[in-house]
């Protein structure tokens, strides 16, 4: 396997991708690394050589400066020994068993390209393309189109038979015309969706690849040769419709659109809107346009209107609106997972009021309040047929690494009436959220998740944190967890002064204790110093730990207690219990006070109660903590008889014949449970 990367004049940002290759799982031995220097005139030739040199996977090939990474690219291409080929820019890394999972895919699905799960801290990125891992698609039947950057892993034959390569010198959208070059002869695209593989990362010198202002005469002029592509290799229909509509959505109407729009001066946006109109008229036709959504339709129709202060006054409308979110339930799972309920709906101006809708003769309009100026006197904006392309969606977001998980969830479409005419569109759906894994992915990382709620209507796509608007008793079910073996800290909270909800995984900024502030801790009559803490717990939770400390009563938390004593923390009925020990030698005889870290040997101590320890080191707790219900009691005495009766009867059940065993064991699960 081959992995290329052209390079120019990189300083300190090439490091990063560097590291990540050094870190690969895959053996040095079975991938090589190509760095094709562009001709740079800073210390890069030299550095490179020196990696070269430490590491004999690494390559350099060194080549005058071409002013853009195309002819890099083919050079790395024809150069490279490798069965596959991975592109990866200079200011971009790989995760650590990228290239180990990327070549297993592709090797064994024959795959012509193999792409990987994206994360992205400043660009887009297509979360549809990789909701689950596809072991075998086309581009006729997964949205590829939606993929069109090169940072992907090509068969090197593939590419060599069906001469694919970039064009050299300077221009725009080399990728996009790279990609469907290669997208309509690939036989089989492979994607893995189930583990982040590719990080693009911002620059703070904000120096990336296509941040530059483009020159629209030279950049439509490109788009056009992309365009051509896509005919030459389609017949008219809904699939050619389909992929120029992705161009025109993303290129053309997207540089029309909010917020680069409200940037232009008006000489700027008449350049471009006069290099974007004649592809619309040559390429876009009714059947593309009819699948755009309508603040989209709207665009476009003042595009071909000429109507440039018209598409001002629509890209200030769209900027205004937002996605609004609502979290109704939130409860922990006996799986681990935390179930919510959500609305949701868009919202528009400075006063966030909803975006209405206007009934009219059976048909259903954005209220002409809202299209104000945009649409000739009379005229309104229909969007009955669109109302099936609401949607919404429920995300687990890595603030930091801004890796993206979409999480299970499924919503209904309403329109609630608001009196007289006036109506809105509300989303009302549940989901889960699942920081120990989920369809097609494993445990998420250690770190602060924000849950985000996507929201798509009337053609625009709009993401609202959740949980700053919230029901009342949510807060009381929001209990920081334990979860899997070794147990790991999830803690559900709500940040300030904000109010949305994050989790806080493997403790990456909380602590367990802060959050059992103001929650009960109970003593287990019959069961000897027994204490149920507010932690939930699942059947799986393991290897849980935690510290009790005695203190002089009236000592400030920061003093050294007098004796400390590790025990284990159990899982019982959805909860973490910890069980004060009857005697332990060499604790100091006196009257103490009792408290117990969960975060480690400098967390937080989590006040219990009094405790007096006699002269042989038995303990004994005071009244003070109150007693569980009887409910609980109940269940908890009931669930110690079974215990009992499984651990007396196993030995026996196992030496019975294996029918009489499922018997048995089939009775005593009506029996005891």
């Amino acid at each position: 396997m081959s992995v290329v990367i052209p390079v120019y004049n990189p300083g300190k940002y090439i490091d990063p991708c560097v590291d990540s290759l050094i870190r690969q799982t895959l053996p040095a031995e079975d991938f090589e690394v190509l760095f094709v220097n562009d001709g740079s005139t800073d210390d890069t030739p030299a550095r490179l050589d020196a990696l070269a040199a430490e590491h004999p996977h690494f390559r350099v090939i060194h080549i005058p400066n071409s002013g853009w990474p195309g002819k890099p690219r083919n050079i790395g291409v024809g150069e490279a020994k490798g069965e596959y080929i991975q592109f990866v820019d200079q200011d971009d890394y790989l995760a650590t068993d990228a290239l180990r999972r990327l070549y297993e895919m592709g090797h064994r699905n024959g795959s012509d390209i193999v792409i990987g799960k994206v994360a992205s801290n400043f660009r887009g990125v297509p979360h549809g393309v990789f909701k689950k891992d596809r072991e075998k698609c086309t581009l006729q039947d997964a949205p590829l189109y939606d993929s069109l950057t090169p940072h992907k892993m090509f068969r090197k034959e593939f590419l060599v038979e069906n001469n694919i390569a970039y064009p050299e010198g300077k221009r725009r959208l080399e990728d996009q015309l790279y990609m469907m070059e290669a997208y309509f002869p690939a036989k089989v695209v492979s994607i893995l969706g189930s583990y982040t593989c590719y990080h693009y990362s911002r620059r703070d010198d904000g120096k990336n690849a296509g941040s530059a202002k483009i020159v629209p005469s030279g950049y439509y002029g490109n788009l056009r040769e992309v365009l051509d592509v896509v005919v030459a290799h389609t017949e008219p229909g809904k699939f050619r419709d389909q992929l120029l509509r992705r161009f025109y959505r993303v290129e053309m109407l997207g540089r029309l659109s909010e917020p680069q729009i409200l940037k232009y001066e008006p000489e700027y946006l008449a350049e471009v809107a006069d290099a974007v109109r004649p592809l619309a008229e040559d390429f876009m036709g009714e059947g593309v346009r009819k699948g755009l959504g309508p603040v989209l339709r709207l665009r476009s129709t003042l595009l071909r209107e000429n109507d440039q202060e018209g598409l001002v006054r629509l890209a200030r409308l769209a900027s205004s609106v937002k996605a609004a979110a609502r979290l109704e339930e939130l409860d922990w799972q006996p799986d681990g997972r935390i179930a919510i309920k959500v609305s949701g709906h868009l919202v528009h101006g400075e006063e966030k009021k909803p975006l209405t809708l206007l009934r009219r003769d059976g048909r259903l309009f954005v209220h002409p309040e809202v299209t104000e100026g945009l649409l000739p006197e009379g005229e309104l904006l229909d969007v009955t047929d669109d109302l099936g392309t609401f949607h919404a969606e429920i995300s687990l977001r890595n603030r930091e690494t801004a890796v993206e998980w979409s999480c299970p969830s499924s919503f209904s479409t309403e329109v609630e009436d608001l009196g007289g005419d006036v109506c809105q569109v509300v989303l009302h759906g549940s989901g889960y959220l699942s920081s120990e894994g989920g369809p097609g992915r494993g445990p998420v990382e250690r770190g602060f998740w924000d849950v985000w709620v996507p929201l798509r209507g009337l053609g625009l796509v709009r993401k609202a944190r959740l949980g700053a608007d919230r029901a009342g008793h949510v807060d009381a079910n929001c209990l920081p967890g334990l979860l899997a073996s070794p147990a790991r800290a999830v803690i559900p909270y709500f940040t300030d002064p904000h109010g949305n909800l994050t989790l806080d995984v493997a403790r990456r900024g909380k602590k367990i204790v802060t959050y059992l502030e103001g929650r009960p801790v109970v003593r287990i009559p019959g069961a000897a110093n027994e204490l149920r803490l507010d932690v939930f717990t699942t059947a799986s939770t393991g290897n849980a730990k935690a510290e009790l400390l005695l203190s002089a009563p009236g000592a400030a938390e920061e003093a050294e207690p007098v004796h400390t004593v590790a025990v284990p923390l159990r899982a019982v009925l959805g909860r973490a219990h910890l069980t004060v020990p009857g005697r332990v030698q060499g604790t100091p005889e006196g009257a103490w006070r009792l408290s117990v870290r969960l975060d480690g040997a400098k967390g937080p101590q989590l006040p219990l109660c009094g405790v007096t320890v006699d002269k042989g080191g038995r303990f004994r707790l005071d009244e003070s903590l109150p007693a569980a219900d009887e409910a609980l009691v109940r269940e908890l005495a009931h669930l110690r008889r079974n215990s009992k009766l499984k651990h007396a009867l196993g030995p026996l059940v196992s030496k019975l014949p294996a029918g009489a065993r499922k018997k048995v064991r089939r009775l005593a699960s009506k029996v005891i449970g």
